[in-house]
């Protein structure tokens, strides 16, 4: 429902005098409740009434009474009153209590291979938080969708929103032991001429990759794929199916080396581009469910990969 445009133009302290006169009784009582005087009490019923165009208190040079339809005004005041501070005390409590519904956006990859044992554990430690994944290569708006967080991979293009830096990304090369045991593993760069590649799109056929050891060394490879996929998700799976050597981030292919089904080729040598990033709304200050959600997925990935935790 959406709230009518002209419903009230005067201020809510004012009715607050008010409903405080008919419920002590005296305008001296209300007063002494809103630790204000007796003169701006009296004001404020004054403009109330005027904003109004009704008479709500009925005066005596002895005693200030409600009219009738003085009476009707308080009862739904008193109700609107309590509605509001309760809508207040809960966008308070947002702020401080970790509850409610989530709505997270990443990739599809990412939100595939990664998120869902954090999700599970972060459900575990936080029940009262419904979570709502929302997986996909198109970089949705978070106004526009209702996202309260997104993770992004790779480089910080957005603008607007508040970003927390999770960790640096690296991209290393994969290949299944099915496949190394049709062809010799490839010692050096040179022998991947003679492997089979598996590269996301996103890449030029004929580009130079520029690999780093993490010590000072470089080497920039040719890579020529033999299939190419739209994510790393599907390049994730080709190489599990034994189709070639894998590009591939080490946050998506973790799970399958960490279980034996993909091993590392070319070791430590990868490309290191982009980063994890965090995204949420630009504010004052984040509502406890996505405060706390994004520290469980930081805290989850920096046990897992063991690297330090980065500046914002």
């Amino acid at each position: 429902m959406v709230a009518k445009r002209e419903t009230f133009g005067g201020s809510l302290d004012d009715v607050r005098a008010f409903c405080a006169v008919v419920d002590l009784g005296t305008v001296t009582a209300a007063a002494a409740s809103l630790r204000e005087t007796k003169g701006s009490v009296s004001r404020r019923i004054t403009r109330l009434e005027r904003t109004l165009g009704a008479t709500l208190m009925a005066r005596t040079p002895r005693a200030i009474s409600p009219t009738a339809e003085g009476l009707a005004f308080h009862a739904r005041a008193q109700e609107s009153l309590a509605l509001l501070d309760e809508a207040v005390e809960t966008a308070r409590d947002a702020r401080t209590v970790p509850a409610g519904h989530l709505r997270v956006t990443t990739s599809v990859d990412f939100g595939i291979e990664v998120m869902p044992e954090i999700v599970a554990s972060f459900r575990e430690a936080y029940p009262q938080i419904t979570v709502e994944m929302v997986n996909t290569d198109t970089r949705l708006d978070l106004a526009a969708n209702r996202i309260d967080l997104a993770l992004r991979l790779g480089r910080a293009e957005e603008t607007g929103y508040r970003a927390v830096l999770i960790m640096n990304l690296q991209i290393g090369l994969y290949a299944a032991p099915a496949y190394l045991a049709r062809r010799r593993a490839p010692a050096a760069f040179a022998d991947l001429a003679q492997h089979d590649l598996i590269l996301a799109r996103g890449r030029p056929n004929d580009g130079l990759l520029a690999f780093s050891d993490g010590a000072g060394g470089t080497e920039s490879v040719r890579i020529e794929p033999v299939i190419r996929a739209g994510d790393y998700a599907t390049v994730l799976r080709l190489t599990l199916a034994g189709a070639g050597i894998g590009y591939i981030p080490s946050l998506v292919a973790a799970g399958a080396v960490e279980s034996g089904a993909l091993v590392r080729i070319l070791s430590p040598w990868a490309i290191r581009t982009g980063s994890l990033r965090a995204l949420s709304l630009a504010g004052r200050e984040l509502p406890a469910r996505v405060r706390v959600f994004r520290e469980h997925v930081s805290l989850a990935l920096r046990k897992r990969f063991a690297v330090e935790p980065d500046g914002s």
